[in-house]
């Protein structure tokens, strides 16, 4: 065909079918390559291949207005030069391509050579011949980007192609929106797994654990030291000494802490469901096993098993468990595949190891094996400074809980700096709870205390547990301190003794008595 001279006749209606069939060619494979991913810069260079090769359109670009910046960005381009459109932009009304954004409407160009405001910055396109440029729009809104290309011929079908090129565009727009779609959604569920993860770290971090003491100071300083590793730690202590929060916090604060964090209470389970619990079965592999089943060392694969009460599995079952430990190696219940997997182990104990090894119940390899790295919590009346703290801490929480606002009083706290808390921290909660419940003014005093069953009366009659200076000084003088706490913190000091507490008070016995029956004490008599 002579590219200066229409074709006549019925030369031209051959040419022109033979192009819109070419073209439904090319929109059949375009609407193919455009709904196989959801990789929009990669989509679009597959799209503009196909144009080239079965659509009769040479260096096909697509650009697209950045929210960002504001300007056009070329986001595909078809040509040799993987850099061509390095660092090309173009502002909206900004010669052909700019124009055609700012008015929304495609424009043709029978020669580019005799367009001025053809800007060349690619160097791509032949000056003599054809442009053709369409908005890419969403929907019937305005232009978000520019669609062009250049035809190889100058003939007279440039309103077809520009047809052609504009059925692309819708194609490429509704391309577009499934692809900003799908980022703002992958975007929101980044940010909420980002959040969750900053409240998992928060709830689990060190925060989430009262101490002050030495005792605890010890503790923490080991969970930051053994947190960076993928060391085996036994965590050693009394039950309710709070070892599962240890256990969070390290998994947490390691570099595992994306990855899965499984628990299991070996005490809760006999050995067989134990076995299957922590290695999986294969379906068939006992009654009731309809089908395949991972464990927890599957579930924590690149993650971390922590092992609650280790201690009292039994000794058939410590040498499934050793083998695992050491190799990373074992068998689904029933099935004869050897898995390996990636698991970091902490397990917990409150029972005397030592002795059991001694005593021929519990393995030493095991025992060598679990113990790599210590970390003992001290019981509660081993870090007595701590407790106004945690009932404050547990205060709040259980304030939470029920929705309304809560306090617990001086006297309070003094009273239960005097118990021994064999049942620890969870005991400590309990009474807690115990005595938000008996609260119905929502403040928690000694007399409410008492209502939880603690013996307030023998309880006051013993001396406050060795404790820094600060903690059993009190100031009587305490702006913060009413009157009714300053009264009770006098009389405690004072042994229940009215004569003394009022010396402390600078008052005289009768005036420490009227407030007494006024402020409704009640006298403690030993």
């Amino acid at each position: 065909m002579n590219a200066d001279f229409p074709v006549p006749g019925s030369a031209e209606q051959a040419c022109r079918l033979d192009l819109l069939e070419s073209q439904l060619s090319a929109l059949f494979e375009v609407s193919s390559v455009l709904s196989r991913s959801l990789d929009l810069r990669q989509t679009l260079r597959e799209v503009l291949g196909v144009l080239h090769e079965r659509g009769r359109l040479r260096h096909g670009m697509v650009s697209l207005l950045s929210e960002d910046r504001g300007e056009l960005l070329i986001s595909a381009l078809h040509t040799d030069d993987p850099h061509a459109a390095d660092r090309i932009a173009y502002q909206p009304g900004e010669g052909v391509i700019g124009s055609i954004l700012s008015r929304n409407r495609p424009w043709i160009l029978p020669r580019i050579g005799d367009e001025p405001r053809f800007l060349d910055r690619l160097g791509l396109y032949d000056p003599d011949l054809p442009f053709i440029g369409v908005p890419i729009r969403l929907g019937e809104g305005s232009a978000i980007g520019v669609f062009a290309a250049q035809p190889p011929v100058a003939d007279g079908l440039l309103e077809e192609r520009a047809r052609f090129l504009e059925m692309v565009a819708n194609l490429i727009g509704q391309a577009v929106r499934l692809a900003r779609t799908v980022e703002a959604e992958q975007q929101a569920l980044r940010e909420e797994r980002d959040k969750l993860r900053r409240e998992v770290k928060g709830t689990h971090g060190f925060d989430s654990i009262i101490g002050h003491t030495d005792a605890m100071r010890l503790v923490f300083d080991q969970v930051r030291q053994v947190a960076k590793w993928n060391t085996t730690v036994l965590i050693r202590g009394e039950s309710g000494t709070g070892k599962e929060l240890i256990a969070n916090a390290i998994h947490y604060n390691s570099p595992r802490a994306r990855a899965a964090f499984i628990k299991l209470n070996c005490a809760a389970l006999p050995d067989n469901l134990l076995e299957s619990e922590l290695f999986g079965h294969e379906k068939g592999a006992f009654t009731g096993a309809i089908s395949q089943r991972k464990g927890r060392f599957e579930q924590a694969d690149g993650g971390t098993l922590f092992l609650d009460e280790i201690g009292e599995i039994t000794p058939a079952f410590q040498a499934k468990l050793l083998r695992v430990l050491q190799e990373g190696e074992f068998e689904r219940v029933g099935g004869g595949r050897t898995l390996k997997v990636d698991v970091r182990v902490i397990a917990a104990t409150n029972r005397d190891l030592e002795a059991e090894v001694r005593a021929g119940e519990f393995r030493e390899d095991l025992y060598y094996r679990l113990n790599v790295m210590p970390i003992r919590m001290p019981a509660l009346r081993e870090r007595i400074e701590d407790i106004p703290d945690l009932a404050r801490f547990l205060v709040d929480k259980v304030s939470r809980m029920q929705g309304r606002e809560l306090s617990i009083t001086d006297s309070a706290l003094r009273i239960l700096m005097r118990h021994d808390w064999p049942g620890n921290v969870r005991e400590l909660e309990n009474c807690m709870e115990r005595a938000a419940v008996m609260s119905e003014q929502g403040i928690i005093d000694r007399d409410v205390i008492e209502l939880t069953g603690l013996n307030v009366a023998a309880l006051a009659s013993e001396p406050l547990p060795s404790t820094p200076a600060k903690t059993s000084t009190i100031d009587f003088n305490d702006p913060d301190l009413d009157e009714r706490e300053r009264v009770i913190a006098a009389l405690e000091e004072a042994g229940w003794v009215q004569a003394k507490a009022a010396r402390l008070l600078n008052m005289t016995p009768r005036q420490i008595a009227y407030r007494i029956q006024t402020l409704n004490i009640k006298m403690r008599q030993f």
